[in-house]
């Protein structure tokens, strides 16, 4: 499969599911990008490949980052991002500073917690519902992140990120305690429409 094929089968998936997910009719998105229905069910059956310009509007109107929705990963999605990756935004000569670890398109209930975990101990978790993001950063020894079934390394220093609607776990397969910090973002509860 080329490059243009995986981009095309990318956005198809990634644009049907951002608007399922936003609870968007057909029309409902293209009155908000201002692009034709005809053109949203090209582009998600994978029949077309839209201009830059169309991308961005259909990014934009579903609250999400053009990469949200080009992104090629298949399966469940976790981004694992080194230290030397994140992105210090703010800075002083005295040494304060902030950093951006990880990020991720969420709405709805945001949760913040800390983690820790004894060596050979764990914590494991179901599905949560779908939509539900979870971003982590690891401060002290090695975590073991399981996301449905696949083991993930995170050293410290090292942040992640993954869509938390399968099966998960943390485990400390180390010598040395494991300290984390994790963000959970769970979509808000579907009303019925009437």
């Amino acid at each position: 499969m080329s490059d243009l094929d995986q981009l095309t089968q990318s956005l198809a998936r990634n644009l049907k599911r951002w608007r399922t997910e936003r609870a968007f009719t057909l029309d409902a998105l293209a009155a908000r990008a201002g692009v034709s229905r005809g053109m949203i069910i090209q582009i998600e059956q994978a029949r077309t490949n839209p201009s830059v310009g169309i991308t961005v509007k259909l990014a934009d109107a579903l609250g999400v980052s053009i990469t949200t929705l080009l992104d090629y990963e298949q399966g469940s999605h976790v981004r694992l991002v080194p230290p030397e990756q994140a992105v210090r935004l703010w800075s002083t000569e005295a040494g304060s500073s902030s950093t951006l670890r990880v990020g991720a398109e969420a709405r709805g209930p945001f949760e913040l917690w800390t983690y820790h975990l004894l060596p050979g101990e764990g914590s494991d978790s179901d599905a949560h519902p779908p939509g539900t993001v979870e971003l982590l950063h690891v401060t002290r020894g090695e975590l073991t992140l399981v996301v449905d079934g696949v083991e993930h390394a995170l050293p410290a220093g090292t942040s992640g990120t993954f869509e938390a609607d399968v099966p998960h776990g943390y485990r400390n397969n180390g010598v040395e305690p494991v300290d984390m910090t994790m963000a959970v973002s769970v979509p808000p509860a579907r009303t019925a429409s009437h």
